[in-house]
């Protein structure tokens, strides 16, 4: 059985860290977690992580909307090749994320898999799911973040703006998904006839030989790393990019993720699952589901975990 290495990237809610965190030990045939906290926002109880099995916590600045995000799962990268652990395949999620099955079941399918990455991609100047502005709007643009955070009044007071100057010309676009962000079109960008730009969610499941290309090509290619640093919400197009690229992995284009856009129109967010989504989590096809919220609904989660405990136990 491989070894499966989950990486957490969290910020909030302990609690239910500490909740995904058990699912996993408990369900994975050769666990271990890797655990990247942001401590600006609520400190983790590094003991309390340690006592579940083969977890380890780092602290890494996380982040939505740029490329600090990117920079903490290649750093984990970094981290888990620098202290030599061993790790077949590398799944990434948040917080907020919770298994669907029991994930020796994941865990199955990936030792007998003939390919290297399971992760949705698309050529961004096609037809993509976002909502609100297109892939030539988020990654043709270098970007200045003027504002990090607008309360909805200011929000409320720019948008009408904001429409009417991404519409009427092609040089400028105000984004307002995370702050307010000023860009400019690049005079050049890194894609061509031969390096296409590519988009997809941002969490996946890749090799240990995809995970080490992506570090080590981060390392040698620090100007698209530059690039991509002024670019919308960098998370969802820097690893298709670069590894579709490449030519040299077989990518499944699927990542087994459950997500419900259907309430996003306005925010470009997922819709907090709840018991009546239960239904829609029971396909074979599916290994996570996110996101999922206790103060909103915890029933889904104790149904999920009547679903992967009492189905682990039985085998």
């Amino acid at each position: 059985m491989p070894v499966v290495c989950y990486l957490l990237q969290t910020h909030n809610n302990p609690d239910q860290i500490h909740r995904l965190v058990n699912a996993i030990i408990s369900t994975s045939s050769r666990p271990w977690v890797l655990i990247c906290h942001d401590p600006r926002f609520c400190n983790l109880d590094v003991k309390r992580f340690k006592q579940l099995g083969q977890v380890e916590v780092i602290w890494a600045e996380g982040g939505r909307g740029d490329f600090k995000i990117v920079r903490s799962y290649l750093d984990a990268i970094g981290w888990l090749l620098q202290n030599k652990i061993d790790f077949d395949w590398l799944v990434n999620l948040s917080g907020q994320d919770y298994p669907t099955q029991p994930l020796s079941y994941l865990e199955q399918r990936l030792e007998s898999s003939p390919y290297d990455g399971y992760m949705e991609y698309f050529p961004v100047d096609k037809t993509h799911p976002w909502i609100g502005f297109s892939g030539e709007d988020r990654y043709f643009y270098q970007y200045l973040r003027l504002i990090p955070n607008l309360n909805p009044l200011i929000r409320g007071i720019i948008s009408p703006f904001k429409t009417i100057i991404n519409v009427s010309q092609p040089l400028v676009r105000l984004n307002l998904s995370y702050g307010l962000m000023l860009g400019l079109k690049a005079r050049s960008t890194p894609f061509n006839d031969t390096f296409s730009c590519y988009g997809g969610s941002f969490f996946k499941t890749l090799s240990r030989a995809c995970a080490e290309y992506l570090y080590n090509h981060s390392l040698d290619h620090p100007e698209l790393v530059s690039y991509y640093e002024q670019t919308v919400i960098p998370d969802e197009s820097y690893i298709q990019t670069v590894l579709v690229n490449s030519n040299l992995f077989k990518i499944c284009n699927n990542n087994h993720l459950y997500v419900d856009f259907s309430d996003s129109i306005r925010h470009g967010r997922p819709r907090i699952l709840t018991s009546e989504d239960y239904p829609c989590l029971l396909t074979h096809e599916v290994f996570f589901a996110r996101k999922f919220d206790p103060a909103v609904d915890t029933k889904i989660l104790d149904q999920l975990d009547q679903r992967i405990f009492t189905t682990n136990s039985s085998e």
